[in-house]
């Protein structure tokens, strides 16, 4: 397939060539759409592109927080920076990157400035500290076959980033100070299973509440009043575009009329087509963009750092 060079940018032409390269090892490739991020499942691993033109000494990437931990949560997650050519990228596992990131320099707004030496090696803070990646300089093989996730434990790009948002609701509640539950046990973020991070291991029962609809909402945050919970927002994940039950669920809430019910998703036009069969409690609802999570979960993040800093 010839690559139309002018209509693309230097980084954009590179990562082109890249996955030209994947298609000589016979690999399937395809764009991961639910992600906002120049991502692609290429065989049996999910890797993100990222490209800097030639440099003299360094090559500079760009990568945001979010997005690494975006890719570090999907299954044989890598990321390829591509250094100027082609036949110079360090394809790297995620896992590795994400646990070195404490060590490299990032702005208040979660973004990273990670820098690549000419000898391919990644810079880490303090003199001569390198992040020596020799055994991922196009390294093909180390992409193309993975380690052999047991079949239980597969997830899908849906299924992981369904986990991602779910664990980044009960992130932001637990800064907040709520109470957190989530039924979704065993489905991990970062590398704990969802309830090692929320601070309820049973969802508490309700008054005037179906227990069995309300012990299914993906997210929950709750309140102590006196001895009692009282529930104060819920939250369902809806990526699918089949049936969204996660409405119904929610409207076993409605005599708690303090209770905020958000819809996470990024199909908005799905949402108004569901919302609309609930006309008389439409107004209870709210419908956020899955991106203003990664967001406002970023922000959360750096506001209790901030804290922590000041000491106020």
């Amino acid at each position: 397939m010839n690559i139309p060079s002018k209509k693309l940018s230097p980084s954009d032409l590179l990562a082109a060539q890249f996955l030209e390269k994947a298609k000589e090892f016979n690999a399937s490739i395809e764009l991961i759409k639910v992600l906002k991020s120049r991502t692609y499942c290429i065989g049996q691993s999910n890797i993100l592109i990222r490209a800097s033109s030639e440099g003299n000494r360094r090559y500079f990437f760009g990568i945001n927080y979010i997005t690494v931990e975006e890719i570090a949560n999907l299954d044989n997650p890598f990321v390829a920076f591509i250094c100027g050519s082609i036949e110079k990228i360090v394809i790297i596992p995620a896992k590795i990157l994400f646990r070195h990131l404490p060590r490299i320099s990032h702005d208040r707004n979660g973004e990273y400035k990670i820098n690549i030496d000419k000898d391919l090696n990644i810079v880490l803070a303090g003199r001569n500290n390198r992040l020596d990646c020799n055994g991922f300089v196009n390294n093909w093989d180390l992409l193309l076959s993975p380690p052999i996730i047991e079949e239980e434990t597969k997830n899908t790009v849906e299924e992981s980033v369904h986990s991602i948002l779910q664990g980044r609701l009960i992130e932001i509640g637990n800064i907040r100070g709520y109470h957190t539950y989530c039924p979704d046990k065993s489905k991990k973020f970062n590398e704990k299973k969802l309830d090692e991070i929320t601070t309820l291991s049973t969802c508490p029962q309700l008054q005037f509440s179906d227990y069995n609809l309300l012990r299914q909402i993906d997210v929950l945050w709750f309140k102590n009043r006196g001895s009692n919970f009282v529930p104060e927002y819920a939250f369902e994940v809806e990526l699918s575009t089949g049936v969204w039950s996660g409405i119904g669920r929610m409207a076993t809430l409605m005599d708690y009329k303090n209770v905020g019910f958000y819809i996470i998703s990024n199909d908005a036009k799905k949402y108004k087509q569901v919302i609309n069969s609930f006309s008389e409690y439409k107004e209870r609802y709210k419908f956020i963009a899955n991106d203003l999570i990664g967001d406002l979960y970023s922000a959360e993040l750096n506001l209790k750092e901030l804290r922590i800093d000041i000491g106020l």
